[in-house]
């Protein structure tokens, strides 16, 4: 990882003009490298500074979670894969508001399209989804970008306190309605 770090700090530092667009490139096949959203929030605040790291930030998660919501639309066996990843690990009836899915984004090791596709379940269509998607993205690249060298020096104890106060958002920020389907509730056998 290491080793990659460097690479993709070197490629985007010599990319002159064409830095930011490599970096938002490097959003976009961050699926496919199996890298951490962090990992990349970090590398852009050392970059390009707090601010343009951030900006750029924002702008590849938000057209990665495009990216994400137009693959899924394409491969439906892709959809029931994950979907039925989220009901084995959040339950059946389980919906989480765009405040937790936020909130669950900050936590590193969670996964991302995981939470777009709850994010995906709770919005009315691809605008709304879109506009869900950059907002819950501000705070992930603000935070690790602001504050990933702060972060990534901390003991593992600070960064599981940290972690740990997170949780009673979690609770406060959920919905508070359940809904069930009738014939869920009262399984008729046949």
């Amino acid at each position: 990882m290491e080793f990659f770090g460097s690479y993709l700090m070197a490629v985007i530092q010599t990319g002159g003009v064409y830095g930011p667009l490599l970096f938002i490139g490097f959003h976009l096949l961050r699926p496919f490298l199996f890298l951490p959203v962090v990992f990349i929030c970090i590398s852009g605040g050392i970059v390009f500074g707090a601010v343009a790291g951030t900006i750029y930030s924002i702008i590849g998660i938000t057209l990665s979670s495009i990216l994400f919501y137009w693959i899924i639309h394409c491969y439906p066996k892709q959809f029931e894969r994950l979907a039925k990843l989220k009901q084995k690990l959040l339950g059946k009836y389980a919906y989480l508001s765009k405040g937790q899915i936020t909130i669950l984004k900050l936590i590193p090791f969670i996964h991302f399209h995981l939470l777009s596709l709850c994010l995906m379940e709770i919005t009315s269509g691809f605008k709304d989804y879109t506009k869900s998607s950059l907002l819950s993205s501000i705070p992930i690249a603000f935070i690790y970008t602001f504050v990933g060298g702060w972060i990534s020096n901390l003991s593992p104890i600070y960064i599981f306190t940290f972690l740990v106060a997170l949780l009673p958002l979690i609770y406060l920020l959920r919905t508070k309605e359940i809904i069930i389907k009738w014939r869920d509730f009262f399984q008729v056998t046949t």
